[in-house]
């Protein structure tokens, strides 16, 4: 019998979305919850050959891979992730395979708006002003014409250009290694970071995270910043230094910012940002549609059965499959 595990799936959907029961002589555990630590994941995954995984929620480090003697497969969804030791699963003979991204990058550009519109227009405190009674409590800000930086324009980057200037928006852009030509081919002015940073209505940022791109907006940037400027971060959590943005916002130095990425997720159910109500808060659900999860799990279950047959797909690591 092959055991299966499937992590991190926290609407448990995961078994209505996908062809398990294709799969011959399998026992499927589902864990809809986090785990602690290490420690815990050891203790609960020890016994599996599969381990299914979503995204990045889920760290595996070669110390884990370590911990874990009858792994053999490891199914990423998406293209790659960054927390799994690729090399130390080779080392180990744990073939690791991919599935396709399916429209996840037009899910996270449709989150991107949804928070910019929401923290432009107060659309979060209004409801809450709702269920108080309340009618009208503030004034928004309207999008056509004001200035949108794009702090890297790369896939996503890109679509959400477009998607601004139909709302009649500017755009600046600008990273480390932008050039002109890259900018003006989405519409966009390029400017140094300071300029973008104190020029702008609202600010995106679209960058994988790296060393160099860790911490990109500070207290610095934040001070830069205009007092109606509104935040933006649907890429990673660590791109912002989180002290720095709490101190902006606790101070009214900045309008909002919208956030679907954090240094932690789940957010701590006591953080700080759950009080703040010019923090518009969305829990990381860029990709979290029905189609994506659709997209994930069937080519998952692909996988696996291909796996099983001697005969591997989208392996990531093929050296592997040399031994």
């Amino acid at each position: 019998m092959t055991r299966i595990a499937i992590t991190d799936d926290y609407q448990n959907v995961a078994l209505s979305l996908g062809d398990w029961k294709s799969i011959p002589d399998a026992k499927i555990t589902v864990f809809d919850k986090p785990f602690t630590d290490e420690n815990d994941t050891a203790a609960k995954l020890r016994d599996f050959d599969v381990l299914c995984t979503m995204r990045e929620r889920m760290a595996l480090p070669a110390s884990l891979l370590a911990r874990l003697p009858n792994l053999k497969l490891i199914c990423i969804t998406g293209g790659h992730h960054r927390l799994l030791d690729q090399a130390a699963a080779t080392s180990r003979g744990i073939v690791v395979s991919h599935t396709s991204s399916g429209n996840s990058v037009a899910t996270t550009v449709e989150i991107c708006f949804a928070l910019i519109l929401a923290a432009a227009r107060n659309i979060t405190r209004e409801d809450r002003a709702m269920r108080e009674g309340k009618w009208q409590t503030e004034l928004g800000m309207s999008l056509e014409g004001r200035t949108l930086g794009l702090v890297g324009l790369g896939r996503i980057g890109g679509r959400v250009a477009s998607v601004a200037r139909a709302f009649g928006m500017n755009l600046q852009a600008w990273s480390q290694n932008m050039t002109a030509e890259t900018a003006e081919k989405f519409g966009a002015n390029l400017v140094d970071k300071e300029t973008l940073f104190r020029t702008s209505d609202i600010v995106s940022l679209h960058l994988v995270l790296g060393e160099r791109s860790r911490d990109v907006v500070s207290t610095r940037e934040f001070a830069w910043m205009q007092p109606h400027a509104i935040l933006i971060n649907t890429s990673r959590g660590p791109l912002v230094n989180e002290a720095a943005m709490i101190a902006a916002l606790k101070a009214k130095a900045i309008a909002a910012v919208g956030l679907d990425v954090y240094d932690v997720e789940p957010l701590p159910a006591r953080h700080p940002l759950r009080d703040l109500d010019n923090a518009v808060l969305s829990p990381h659900q860029g990709f979290v549609t029905r189609e994506v999860y659709a997209t994930y799990y069937s080519e998952t279950v692909e996988n696996i059965r291909a796996f099983l047959a001697g005969a591997p797909k989208r392996v990531l690591n093929a050296d592997v499959l040399k031994a």
